[in-house]
């Protein structure tokens, strides 16, 4: 069968070229006048998770594309009438790169392979062959020839001198294949030696010397980025190449921007956070924890946690953002004697962090709940409607922290404001509408960006005239000091009831899984909770997801929990990228900005409102009034001005690009690229 299959893509492979070689001098045609080549891909898709997870990184970073999913009888024909046309008695290439499943999807002999093969060749269009074998047709000896197939869990692969010189120049040189677990295999491939035309630029160690998983194979006037490995758009060793799996098949210059975005919002600064009941498996304090009267416990960071909040900022060169309760603190003073080294120790540091309206005293300013019933509920009034908090008390809540962190010296942007719980948003089942007050309120106290729960609401949305800013919560508990409650809690939450658990993830398998086994609570926080969460936010640093993460001040107090977490997110980001593409660690109000933009550039994209193509050295982009333009482009750009020029854009892993808009007195943005 393997060499049937040899035999049928080798087949394959000639008749393309073949064709080619007849379509190639129609090309020459237009050889007298430069092509238009719009900024679009064409994704021929299989349904395979390879195509789909280049597709994701195209759409996700607002790249625009064309897909055709090749089993629908519907699809339209790949010809050259589809692929390229006349625009103003000038040629069009209708797109810039071409994303394959494989080398040659459509079959030997096939008259749509040798259509795009011929318009490859005479546009100098690149394509990706998002996943094959090892074999000639690709550029590489079969795997019986030095090679390997099999699985590649944990392969140490490494990019290559070319690789770094071209598209791969952001990378540190290690690329990590996931081995999450030793009883389930998560990635399976091929390894090749590269023959004559193929430059390797991700290749491991094969029986005492090296084979390629990744290269571009030139032949017949035609580039091709041969990917021998599969993958899903999650996957680390897939996240690390996507970036420079788009700039190489765009050469470069493409509509879309893509950055690495990490920023950590400690909520609850200054006030204490309940403590979990290992007895009792309920935090004491919570109106669902039976048996908690009595038995309530908090946790408070020291002076000392503070001291070592600021130095380890300065360690890792991070900063975190300080979202605080000013009332709460001063209420706990008041009950200790007068007394708060901790507040006094983080207003002398207050420069170091930035900081964050979190309520002056984190009240649920939502409806007025009923804790009688489980789950609480919205009280009604005697006409059965539902009780809300006023908008004076709302704003009042707002107003009052900001002035506190006045009266402390304490900078802060007034227009960022994160509720206790984010209260006052829906939340379902008991509250499935905004507290009708809170817009106003929001309104009252300038506020334009208010944090939400990314599990809840992953989109952004208006409340009133303000925009939500999505969070991720982070899987390291509020109600925990210690590295064993935290895996106590979790054993409650994840073991099965045989195994001491509460059982809900038997209750509810859709969403969520049993561990096979209880954690050992003295070693399972640092052994296994750790490195799963640290995984899981890595995974949206690399997604070119801006969106925070959240935590709470307890995290920062007894075993200080969080920071095994972020010191493998950091260390790991910084070991895998080169100094080109740092972490963006930006406000959350810059992080609403982004958001903003995005769901206005994908709504253009989506009405068909976007033009942009490049002629020769020239690129040229027009979008409806108001939006600005995703655009990414060679380090040397320049941007066209009514008189003169000036650099383009911000530089970042190897490219420059920008958010952009024409000038005065320009319909378009205009872009001079370097010769």
């Amino acid at each position: 069968m393997v060499k049937k299959n040899r035999m049928n893509r080798v087949a394959a492979v000639m008749a393309a070229a073949a064709l080619v070689s007849v379509a190639v001098p129609a090309a020459t045609a237009h050889a007298a006048v430069a092509p238009r080549v719009d900024l679009k891909v064409l994704v021929v898709d299989d349904g395979g998770s390879s195509v789909e997870a280049i597709t994701a990184e195209l759409r996700d970073t607002g790249v625009p594309y064309t897909r055709v999913a090749l089993g629908s009888g519907s699809r339209p024909v790949i010809d050259a009438a589809f692929l390229s046309d006349t625009v103003d008695g000038r040629p069009r290439a209708k797109y810039q790169g071409v994303v394959l499943p494989n080398e040659n999807p459509f079959g030997a002999g096939s008259a749509e392979m040798a259509a795009l093969a011929a318009y490859e060749t005479a546009y100098g269009i690149r394509q990706v062959d998002a996943y094959t074998w090892a074999h000639p047709g690709v550029g590489l000896e079969y795997t019986d020839n030095g090679g390997y197939s099999g699985q590649l869990d944990g392969t140490p692969a490494t990019v290559t001198a070319a690789g770094k010189a071209g598209p791969f120049g952001y990378l540190g040189g290690q690329v990590a294949f996931e081995d999450n677990s030793a009883l389930v295999p998560e990635s399976y491939g091929f390894m090749g030696k590269p023959r004559p035309g193929y430059t390797s630029y991700l290749d491991a160690p094969v029986d005492g010397g090296r084979a390629s998983l990744v290269g571009e194979y030139t032949h017949d006037g035609r580039s091709e980025l041969v990917v021998t490995f599969g993958y899903n758009q999650h996957q680390t060793q897939f996240r690390l190449l996507a970036r420079g799996i788009v700039e190489w098949l765009t050469q470069g210059v493409h509509l879309g921007r893509s950055r690495n975005y990490f920023a950590v919002h400690v909520d609850d600064v200054f006030a204490p956070d309940a403590r979990w009941n290992k007895e009792l498996n309920c935090t004491p304090g919570d109106y669902a924890c039976a048996g908690g009267e009595g038995k309530e416990s908090t946790i408070r960071m020291t002076a000392a946690d503070a001291q070592y909040a600021a130095q380890w900022q300065t360690s890792k060169d991070f900063k975190l953002d300080m979202l605080f309760n000013g009332g709460a603190g001063e209420e706990w003073k008041a009950e200790n004697g007068g007394v708060d080294a901790l507040t006094a120790q983080l207003v002398a540091d207050r420069a170091k962090y930035r900081w964050m309206n979190h309520t002056y005293t984190h009240p649920f300013l939502g409806c007025v709940q009923d804790v009688t019933t489980v789950p609480w509920s919205c009280k009604k009034n005697t006409l059965g409607t539902t009780q809300y908090m006023s908008r004076a008390e709302i704003s009042a809540q707002i107003r009052d922290n900001n002035n506190w962190a006045a009266s402390k010296g304490i900078t802060l942007d007034r227009t960022e404001l994160v509720t206790g719980e984010h209260s006052g948003l829906r939340t379902n089942p008991q509250q499935p509408q905004d507290n009708p007050n809170l817009a106003g309120a929001l309104a009252d106290n300038g506020v334009k960006w208010a944090g939400s729960d990314n599990s809840r609401e992953p989109a952004q949305r208006a409340v009133g005239a303000a925009l939500t800013v999505p969070r991720h919560p982070m899987n390291v508990y509020y109600n925990t000091g210690t590295n064993a409650e935290m895996a106590d809690e979790y054993n409650w939450i994840y073991a099965s009831r045989e195994d001491g658990g509460s059982g809900i993830c038997e209750d509810n398998p859709a969403t969520s899984t049993c561990l096979p086994a209880a954690l050992d609570v003295d070693t399972g926080y640092l052994d296994h909770i750790v490195p799963q969460e640290a995984r899981t936010a890595l995974r949206h640093v690399l997604a070119n997801d801006p969106r925070p993460h959240y935590v709470h001040q307890s995290n920062l107090a007894e075993d200080r929990t969080l920071y095994p977490v972020l010191n493998q997110v950091l260390d790991t980001y910084r070991s895998l990228y080169a100094p080109t593409a740092p972490l963006v660690n930006q406000s959350m109000k810059d992080t609403g900005v982004e958001l903003g933009r995005r769901t206005a550039w994908d709504k253009a994209l989506a009405a068909g409102q976007v033009t942009a193509y490049r002629v020769g050295t020239t690129v040229t982009v027009k979008a409806p009034s108001g939006v600005v333009a995703p655009v990414t482009a060679p380090n040397g750009t320049k941007k066209q001005h009514l008189l003169g020029t000036s650099d383009f854009g911000a530089a970042y892993a190897g490219t420059r690009s920008a958010w952009t808009a024409p000038e005065t007195l320009q319909s378009a943005v205009t872009l001079k690229l370097p010769s």
